[in-house]
């Protein structure tokens, strides 16, 4: 196995990063477990619900700028510990509101962090794991989405099964603040990647210095474009089916098996072997043509889903495809991104794509609802996905291979 073959301080930092990546999508993906909680016990409208989980993801992406901006500038293992603490304290925090106003206000200073702690993360992993095995890791690490999703799930079984849901959700949420403790294991095991040293050394000398305007400098702003707009393809895409996907299949289809246990963990399950092999591919294939292939699938699993009749038991089959191929997408992207950029843009490049793609891609959902007020919700989901995977794949064709590059040797970014 690969791992074998990784040195001990790679496989510390490997362990970090998924326990941190996998903590982020705990504390994130808990809120939509309690949103019926907060409907009952607040009254909260569906509207309200929206606009939180709106808030949130929007904040995430300024985070994730912002985060890559200051691990340029202050190192990566400095700016990680930061994030994992924002996004616990204001995690616990929101187990203290009282209304759906105050929720939006911790929930989106969480979401700064959230984003954060992927975009240093990624970049952290990807400078530390040598080319070979770069893909794998870091889709490695993008697996733990789906244990830290999962875990949520059996969070939530559990508190609700023991304590009454008026203070269920309290305890959940302030379940969050012990990922804080983690940060020590961070300060005792982790250091800088020597590429980033190396640079820090070299800007020293020769008296230059980092500025995250550089990422739009001629020659560098070709890639900015073209891989901001391949993030951008990808979480549309996703943001699209999985926002709107259970409501279709409940109220068009009439499939009541959406709202068990059974159909979600195979959903996850399913996102999970996705990230694991998109990760192995994308260090066999390349990183483009990895992201070509899952978009076509996803595409035309996800017109399969909207535009034929299925039954229960085919929606719960097909549920494994749906999360391998929606969610695998992602595990080359922070490799790949990472590759694109020279080290002392690498955070600020890699923070800027991945999270101005989360920013719009958040808009798609949006759009899905307005185009479903004049066709069906199905053909909407369909005509959205299949647009941004059709971006995903422009996207690759205007974009460089990186397969195999040195970090080490990576000066600029080539078209």
């Amino acid at each position: 196995m690969w791992l074998k073959e990784t040195s001990q301080e790679e496989r510390k930092t490997l362990f970090a990063a998924f326990v941190g990546y996998g903590v982020d999508a705990f504390d994130y993906m808990i809120y939509t477990f309690m949103i019926p909680t907060f409907i009952l016990v607040w009254g909260m409208t569906k509207t309200e619900a929206g606009y939180i989980a709106t808030g949130a993801l929007i904040s995430s992406a300024i985070g994730g700028w912002l985060a890559g901006i200051l691990a340029d500038k202050y190192g990566r293992v400095r700016i990680l510990q930061l994030t994992v603490l924002w996004f616990s304290f204001f995690t616990f925090l929101s187990g203290f509101t009282h209304s759906p106003e105050q929720l939006f206000v911790t929930r989106a200073l969480q979401g700064l962090g959230f984003g954060g702690e992927w975009s240093v993360g990624s970049v952290l992993i990807a400078e530390m794991i040598r080319a070979r095995h770069r893909g794998k890791a870091v889709g490695l690490v993008q697996s733990s989405w789906a244990v830290g999703w999962g875990l949520s799930a059996i969070a939530f079984w559990a508190v609700y099964a023991l304590v009454e849901q008026q203070t269920a959700w309290r305890v959940l949420f302030w379940l969050g603040v012990l990922p804080a403790l983690f940060i020590l294991y961070i300060r005792r095991n982790i250091s800088e990647p020597t590429v980033f040293r190396a640079t820090q050394e070299r800007l020293a000398k020769t008296g230059q210095s980092s500025h995250f305007m550089l990422i739009f400098k001629p020659g560098v702003l070709r890639v900015t474009v073209w891989a901001s707009l391949l993030a951008t393809g990808m979480q549309g895409a996703y943001y699209s089916v999985t926002t709107w996907l259970p409501t279709y299949l409940k109220m068009e289809r009439n499939l009541s098996v959406l709202n068990t246990s059974g159909y979600l963990m195979v959903l996850i399950v399913g996102s999970f072997a996705g990230y694991l092999t998109s990760a192995w591919l994308s260090d066999r294939l390349g990183r483009r043509r990895c992201f070509i292939l899952f978009a076509v699938s996803a595409a035309v699993l996800v017109s399969f889903y909207t535009q034929l009749p299925i039954t229960d038991a085919a929606m719960m089959v097909l549920g494994f495809p749906l999360g391998f191929f929606l969610s695998g997408i992602f595990s080359g992207m922070g490799a790949y991104l990472t590759e694109l950029y020279p080290s002392h843009i690498r955070g600020s490049g890699q923070g800027f794509c991945y999270n101005f793609g989360r920013a719009v891609g958040s808009v798609c959902p949006a759009m899905v609802g307005y185009m479903s007020s004049t066709m069906s919700l199905g053909v909407a989901i369909g005509y959205m996905a299949v647009g941004a995977y059709a971006l995903v794949v422009i996207a690759c064709l205007a974009l460089p291979e990186t397969q195999g590059r040195e970090l080490a040797e990576a000066a600029e970014p080539t078209a």
